[in-house]
């Protein structure tokens, strides 16, 4: 048996008598009274203050019962293992109940499952380590034990609020797509609670525990929502809600899933009670499995196939390329988006290529660079069959092609988020070469040319092979000297007529007047009027075959270029002469003549270095 009773401190009629002052010993315990539920735990503290003699204070709790008032049952003390009563020495040694001493004058008494008997008053007496008695030497407060009557359940509750003997079910959701849950939480408490409810995910096939769980988003007793860490963003975003139907029901759909939104969910309801001094506490928590949640992620199901075989076509035919997209994949609309294209790499080349044509997730087809003009067409021809079709190939398009798709999840606010891409195989592409060889020969005619005369270059085309309707094309360019030698920069263009017989203008080197013709059926003419020391360079012909498909495009079948051509602006003898008749006649006879023999000198050297 433990101790009868708590010792019991002198009337205050003697502590007056006795001249006590202000500071005397005080024991303060919670206000009361304490309302929990059974089968929860509870903490009653205790703190001891104003006392004499050691700081190392002692703890004994007793409890009265309603029934029994006057009698006091001792429960646990600091000092003597020996001191619970009967009734609480086997959950004493169990470690059910016990008392924890938090410092010298401050103890706890835990009760880890609470029980309907353990309802009554509670004392917490501290011995006496004073000379004299001065205060108090225990406190008391009630504690009221109150049924369990939290329900949670991921449906309607059976019987007695038991959960439907149901296994969870097991949910899959495409990547992107929303994962809605909801759970039903009730209590039927008579005093006035709060609850709070909160969705968690555990990792698939790990054991479910507070260690192990991890919060999503949570409905708190001041009806505040709130996220765990990882999901903060996201409720921040608009991709994560949740929201209560009803008196009962609470929804969370978490938007735009992701592979790490696989894993078990629970619904987990706290229901909390104001205690008298304005704290919350809990009084009961219960959790319930919600679903199993596999998500399917679209880079594992995203493939792309093209037309077995090699295509072979000839310059000028359509070339019509056929591109798959399988998979158990969400259709496109609301939570996911494609978008598919065609690259291409000329035979030989690294890497998937340029683009060709694309449809983006909207459907609004483009071309790629070095495509613009050209007739072709990127559309849909089935559910997730894709078609490019080149009306005229040219033999530029051979090489190898491969199909690319996308795929996008929709995030907050409709934006796109790329999750998965797929390459298909090489599809190879021939297109037969139209065999058009070109040989130029360009010259000077007239041979020497002076300043302020015209110079004109005639650029002569051979053609062999080639298709009917062949057109032919010719662009002259110079390449200016640069301290006697030729310069390193690119060769500028002068001026040419297009296959179309349209001449283009560029630069001369003079700035003078330029003219180019056809004055043959595959003869071109360059000519540079009133010609000037800034007209002299090397000059070139550039001939090009051109082929015009039935889609009215042009493509270049061949090209060449002529040999050089030098021209140089001479300067007229006579012109010499005038320059001196200031100084006289007779001088000037023999200055230009002097200055005549530098300038056959100068030139001389400047044919050797050429």
């Amino acid at each position: 048996m433990g101790a009868l009773g708590p010792k019991l401190p002198p009337p205050p009629l003697l502590l007056l008598m006795l001249g006590i002052g202000c500071c005397a010993r005080e024991v303060l315990v919670p206000q009361g009274p304490l309302y929990r539920v059974a089968g929860t735990a509870v903490s009653i503290s205790c703190n001891v203050s104003g006392y004499e003699g050691s700081a190392q204070q002692d703890f004994e709790w007793f409890l009265y019962r309603p029934e029994a008032p006057e009698a006091a049952l001792g429960i646990v003390s600091t000092r003597d293992t020996r001191f619970s009563y009967a009734i609480f020495g086997p959950r004493v040694a169990a470690g059910e109940v016990q008392v924890q001493r938090l410092q010298g004058d401050a103890a706890v008494l835990r009760i880890s499952r609470l029980q309907a008997q353990d309802a009554g008053i509670y004392e917490c007496y501290t011995p006496s380590t004073d000379a004299r008695y001065l205060g108090s030497y225990s406190g008391k407060v009630e504690l009221r034990v109150l049924p369990d009557t939290l329900q949670v359940s991921a449906s309607p509750p059976g019987p007695r609020g038991r959960q439907a003997p149901t296994s969870p079910p097991r949910l899959t959701v495409h990547e992107g797509q929303e994962l809605a849950l909801g759970c039903l939480a009730r209590t039927s408490t008579q005093k006035h609670t709060h609850l709070a409810v909160s969705f968690g995910r555990a990792v698939p096939e790990v054991p479910v525990g507070r260690a192990t769980l991890q919060e999503v988003v949570g409905l708190r007793p001041d009806l505040a929502v709130d996220a765990g860490a990882p999901y903060a963003a996201r409720l921040a975003a608009g991709e994560l809600r949740l929201g209560k139907e009803g008196s009962e029901r609470y929804r969370m759909v978490l938007g735009g899933a992701q592979a790490d939104d696989a894993g078990t969910y629970h619904c987990t309801a706290t229901e909390w009670i104001q205690d008298p001094d304005g704290s919350w506490a809990q009084i009961a928590e219960k959790r319930a499995v919600l679903a199993h949640v596999d998500v399917q992620t679209l880079s594992s199901q995203l493939a792309v196939t093209v037309g077995p075989g090699e295509h072979r076509v000839g310059p000028g035919e359509p070339l019509e390329l056929l591109c798959n997209v399988s998979g158990a994949l969400p259709p496109p609309g609301r939570h996911a988006a494609y978008s598919v294209g065609w690259e291409m790499a000329p035979a030989g080349a690294p890497g998937p290529g340029r683009l060709v044509a694309q449809l983006d997730t909207e459907g609004v087809g483009s071309l790629g660079p070095g495509y613009e003009g050209r007739h072709i067409a990127m559309e849909k021809v089935a559910s997730r069959t894709y078609r490019l079709r080149l009306e005229a190939a040219r033999p530029g398009d051979a090489g190898t092609y491969r199909c690319l798709a996308k795929a996008y999840v929709r995030g907050s606010g409709a934006r796109l988020r790329e999750a998965a891409s797929a390459r298909s195989r090489p599809l190879p592409v021939h297109v037969r070469e139209e065999g058009v060889v070109l040989e130029a020969v360009a010259w000077l005619a007239g041979g020497a040319v002076y300043r302020g005369e015209t110079a004109s270059l005639l650029c002569n085309v051979s053609v062999r092979g080639g298709p009917p309707g062949l057109r032919l094309a010719a662009s002259w360019w110079v390449e200016r000297p640069e301290e006697g030698e030729l310069s390193s920069a690119p060769a500028q263009l002068v001026g040419g007529v297009g296959q179309d017989g349209v001449a283009e203008l560029g630069v001369r080197p003079g700035g003078g007047p330029v003219s180019v013709e056809l004055v043959g059926p595959r003869s071109h003419r360059l000519r540079l009027h009133s010609l000037g020391p800034e007209d002299e360079g090397v000059y070139h012909c550039a001939p090009s075959a051109w082929v015009q498909h039935a889609d009215y495009s042009w493509y270049q079948a061949g090209s060449a270029r002529s040999g050089p051509v030098t021209v140089y602006p001479y300067t007229h003898a006579l012109d010499t002469l005038f320059v001196p008749l200031l100084v006289g006649a007779g001088v000037a006879l023999v200055v230009g003549a002097t200055i005549l023999g530098s300038i056959t000198c100068c030139f001389m050297k400047r044919l050797r270095k050429r």
